[in-house]
């Protein structure tokens, strides 16, 4: 039966806004709903690598392994960089119509899984928060924590998806708004990259 407890958390976690979040509310409000159902799915995808991890026990060692760790940080700290510059780059340049969705979809979902993959926190993170809700009756904990992470990244992925779906309605009422978009393109760069120094100054 699956913990009421562990379903209320995981929501709460999910809806704090983070850098999928972000990246998939800037998307919707970009290339609009089909565009952010892929960054949403892109995001939940990058969970699959940090999940595993936790799962065989190898968060252990990232945790142990103060170099792997940073590296790891420095990393997803230069890539979140890269992305604030390329938003940052491209004010004024934001325009809300149809493009070609199939040849983005695969970039955007490229896009999602990175930013969620170099991100180490998120291994450390499911290394904690699982072994929480494991039952001390359970026959199988690795099973046990395999359907809570599945059930995390359901979760994940509908929240996300939800985010998207509003940003692109409201994107709606900035098509007119040059000026909103040019500050809401600067502001999501200016969170990007304050993430990334976040990230790259954090011990842990």
């Amino acid at each position: 039966m699956m913990n009421t407890e562990f379903l209320l958390t995981s929501l709460i976690v999910v809806l704090v806004p983070g850098t999928g979040v972000l990246y998939t509310v800037s998307t919707g409000l970009a290339q609009r709903w089909r565009a952010s159902i892929a960054a949403a799915i892109g995001c939940t995808l990058g969970i699959v690598p940090h999940l595993t991890a936790s799962i065989l026990g190898l968060s252990a060692i990232l945790h142990m392994s103060a170099l792997v760790f940073q590296v790891l940080k420095i990393v997803g700290a230069l890539y979140l960089l890269y992305l604030a510059w390329g938003m940052w780059r491209d004010t004024g340049m934001l325009k809300f119509e149809q493009s070609d969705q199939k040849h983005n979809a695969r970039q955007i979902v490229l896009k999602g899984i990175l930013i969620n993959i170099l991100n180490p926190k998120l291994t450390l993170f499911f290394f904690a928060f699982l072994p929480l809700f494991v039952s001390a009756e359970a026959s199988s904990p690795t099973q046990q924590m395999l359907g809570l992470g599945v059930v995390f990244m359901l979760l994940t992925l509908l929240i996300f998806v939800l985010y998207g779906i509003l940003a692109s309605g409201v994107s709606t009422y900035l098509l007119n708004s040059p000026k909103i978009i040019r500050r809401v393109q600067k502001s999501f760069a200016l969170v990007f990259a304050g993430l990334a120094v976040q990230l790259a100054l954090s011990e842990r």
